[in-house]
C-alpha cells in the first residue's frame, strides 16, 4: 500500500511497517520492529505524535517527498474475543486535495472580486441611460433597461455570494445577525432544492410552526447551512422517499433538523463527519435494494451552533 502504515501489539511493540512510514519517520526497518514504540518515540517526534495523541481531526502536516505534505489519521483498533490485541495507524495523504482546495479558493476570491468592477460600471451607465438629461428613450426601450438592471443585480448578488464563501473557506466570514422569521430560511431551502427533489419523486414534508419566535442569526449563511444538509438528504435518498424539515422550541433556542431515512452513516464514524477531506468507507456507507437499513443522520441547529445527532 502507498499510504504510510504502522502496526503494533497489544503492549504497543512495532509488528509490521511499510517502506512509505520508514521514509516519513525516516527511521531503518530494523529500529522499528519488535521495538516498544514509546522507547522509539522518546527520539522520534512524528510516532510521537502518532501514538500519544488519539482521533486527530485536523491534517497532519509532515515533511515527505522532499516537501510538506498532509496526512490524515486513522486509528484501527484490533479485537479478538471483544479483547484489544493490537492497533494499526493509516496515514492518508491529502496534500493534492489541500492544494487544490486552496487553489480553488483564490481562483473564487479573485474572480469574484475581478466582476465586481465592471458590473459596476454597468449600473453607472444603465443609471445614466435614465437619466433625461443624456437623453429620451422609449418605452419598449426602458423595459430593456429595466430587465439589464434586474441581471445585473443579480450578478451583483453571486459574486457577493462567492466572496463570502471564499470567506467560509479561509475561516474570515462575516455575519451580519438580525430577527429573522425561521420559516424564511427553511423556504429558501426548499425552494432552492424543491425541483430537485421533484425529480426524484421525493416529498419534502415541512414542520415549522408560525407561533415560532425570531432568530438572531445571519439568514441567508443559516439558509445555506440547510441548503447543504437537504441536498445531501436528497442525495441519499432512493426515489418516492419522504424527508422531514422541522423547526422547534427547546428551551430558549429553535432547533432546525433536517431528517432523511435513507442508507445512513454507521456510528463509528459519526465523529468524523466534519473533518475536512474525509469520506466514510464506500463499502460501509449502507446497501440500497432489499435491505433496508434503520438508520438516520440529522444535524441541528442550536443557540450556541450547529451540532450533529445520529441513532441507528
Amino acid at each position: 500500500m502507498k499510504d504510510p502504515i504502522i502496526g503494533f501489539d497489544e503492549k504497543m511493540s512495532v509488528l509490521f511497517v511499510n517502506a512509505s512510514a520508514i521514509k516519513i519517520l525516516g527511521v531503518t526497518e530494523n529500529d522499528l520492529l519488535g521495538k516498544y514504540a514509546p522507547d522509539i518515540a522518546l527520539r522520534n517526534d512524528l510516532l510521537r505524535t502518532l501514538i500519544s495523541t488519539d482521533g486527530i481531526t485536523a491534517p497532519l502536516k509532515i515533511y515527505a517527498d522532499n516537501k510538506e505534505s498532509y496526512f490524515t489519521k486513522d486509528d484501527i483498533k484490533i479485537m479478538a474475543d471483544e479483547q484489544p490485541i493490537g492497533m494499526v495507524i493509516v496515514l492518508r495523504n491529502i496534500t493534492q486535495y489541500k492544494e487544490l482546495d486552496l487553489a480553488k479558493t483564490n481562483f473564487i476570491a479573485t474572480i469574484s472580486h475581478e466582476l465586481k468592477t465592471p458590473i459596476s460600471s454597468i449600473k453607472m451607465s444603465l443609471k445614466l441611460l435614465e437619466d433625461t438629461r443624456v437623453g429620451l428613450v422609449n418605452e419598449e426601450q426602458k423595459k430593456l433597461i429595466g430587465h439589464i438592471k434586474d441581471d445585473t443585480q443579480r450578478l451583483l448578488g453571486i459574486t457577493g455570494e462567492l466572496l463570502d464563501l471564499a470567506q467560509v473557506e479561509t475561516g474570515n466570514i462575516q455575519m451580519q445577525k438580525q430577527l429573522v422569521e425561521p420559516r424564511v430560511m427553511v423556504d429558501y431551502a426548499y425552494n432552492a432544492l424543491k425541483v430537485q427533489a421533484e425529480q426524484k419523486k421525493i416529498k419534502i414534508e415541512i414542520n415549522c410552526d408560525s407561533a415560532l419566535p425570531k432568530v438572531n442569526c445571519d439568514s441567508e449563511k443559516t439558509a445555506w447551512v440547510l441548503v447543504n444538509f437537504l441536498s445531501n438528504a436528497i442525495r441519499y435518498s432512493h426515489e418516492d422517499a419522504n424527508i422531514l424539515m422541522q423547526v422547534k422550541q427547546q428551551g430558549s433556542s429553535l432547533v432546525f433538523s433536517v431528517q432523511d431515512f435513507g442508507m445512513g452513516i454507521d456510528p463509528k464514524y459519526k465523529d468524523r463527519l466534519f473533518e475536512r477531506f474525509y469520506k466514510v468507507p464506500s463499502g460501509e456507507q449502507g446497501k440500497s435494494g432489499n435491505r433496508v437499513r434503520t438508520c438516520y443522520k440529522q444535524r441541528v441547529y442550536y443557540g450556541s451552533g450547529w451540532q450533529y445527532m445520529g441513532r441507528k
